[in-house]
């Protein structure tokens, strides 16, 4: 399959799955917030990592020729622009809050200590963060977190390109194993957060390696893909939600299996993701997910503020994050629906100012027409 080719429904999945985060962090009670797969959608960054060890094995995993060069523009043209940007809202924030202390408001912690402490910007800049013990990678923005271990997993699977042929395949196989072994015991460097995502992104350029044999094989037929495809989401989703053993590996499997399935387009399923909307979703998945934090810091602020004003009670404190609460079902689900909207929203001006404008600066650099720009 030509390096140009884009898998549409894929990039759908990837909006889908950056609004599913969105939600999960958005905690309203007795709203569609509260529902057993939102609660669980953080498994969805293991999927982010999956598709992108896959999309970018697609890109490059066949070239004969590499330049690092090129691609290290690329990369960090793709991804800092945006991060940095978002770094630097957090960094107001922290002095807005300031300023609310002020005036008798207080925050789960004071301003720039805790997680926002001044000692992790520059790990936070330098997208550090989640590499090692020595660093908070939920600090200022938290969904950064995965961006940190996505870049320099990128940059890991540039070197192993310096191989050719099967031996690209053996390394990355022997990077699974390598990350899956320090999983399970303990080390005192890497996080756990950054192996699961070198043994997600690696299992994703592996399926890259059997998607390609099948596709060359296999006349996809309608119906059996369309099955194919709702039984790999149905089982994803019951793996998510289950309480088992070995949690992560088996729903890290079910996702690449998903992937294999919906990149051949074949089925009901895809084609539906395929459709404008969700093309949409896919090209501001990235803005959607480093700008959601701030957004709803800014809803749950104003909740804070209209709270103080009118003498009600509208959130309150839950065992992982403070949760809002109107008194209504119907308006917390409206309120909900909304601050999604709203996210989605200001993405699409991040995407068109932010994201699209530092990649176009990296082709600038490396002399490029636009081209295929996977996450």
């Amino acid at each position: 399959m030509h390096k140009d080719h884009r898998f549409h429904a894929l990039d759908s999945f990837r909006g889908l799955c950056a609004l599913a985060v969105v939600v999960y962090h958005l905690r309203i009670y007795d709203s569609f917030t509260e529902l057993a797969f939102f609660r669980h959608s953080y498994a969805l960054v293991s999927f982010f990592f999956v598709l992108s060890g896959f999309v970018l094995t697609h890109v490059y995993g066949s070239r004969m020729a590499f330049n690092f060069r090129h691609f290290f523009i690329s990369r960090t043209f793709r991804l800092f622009p945006l991060h940095i940007f978002m770094l630097g809202i957090f960094i107001v924030l922290e002095f807005g809050k300031v300023l609310a202390y002020d005036q008798g408001m207080s925050f789960n912690h004071e301003p720039f200590s805790g997680k926002s402490a001044p000692a992790q910007i520059l790990p936070n800049l330098f997208l550090l963060q989640s590499w090692t013990h020595w660093t908070n990678p939920l600090s200022f923005n938290f969904p950064a977190w995965s961006i940190s271990i996505e870049y320099y997993t990128y940059m890991l699977f540039a070197l192993t390109l310096a191989l050719t042929g099967q031996r690209r395949f053996f390394l990355w196989l022997a990077l699974c194993g390598w990350a899956f072994a320090l999983i399970y015991r303990q080390n005192e460097f890497f996080t756990q957060e950054a192996l699961r995502g070198v043994f997600c992104f690696f299992a994703g350029a592996l399926c890259y390696r059997l998607f390609a044999v099948v596709a060359g094989r296999v006349k996809p037929r309608f119906m059996v893909f369309t099955l194919i495809e709702g039984v790999s989401l149905l089982v994803a989703g019951v793996l998510m939600v289950a309480d088992i053993e070995q949690k992560f590996l088996v729903v890290c499997l079910s996702f690449c299996v998903v992937v294999v399935a919906f990149a051949f387009e074949a089925g009901a399923f895809s084609r539906l993701c395929t459709q404008r909307l969700f093309r949409l979703l896919g090209k501001l998945s990235y803005s959607i997910y480093l700008t959601h934090a701030a957004v709803l810091f800014c809803v749950v602020s104003m909740f804070m503020v209209l709270e103080k004003v009118l003498g009600v009670t509208l959130t309150f404190n839950g065992a992982e994050a403070r949760h809002l609460d109107t008194g209504n079902v119907q308006l917390n689900n409206l309120t909900a629906a909304l601050v999604v909207l709203a996210v989605v929203f200001i993405s699409s001006f991040t995407y068109q100012y932010i994201e699209l404008k530092g990649q176009a600066y990296g082709r600038s650099l490396i002399g490029r027409k636009p081209a295929l720009q996977p996450l």
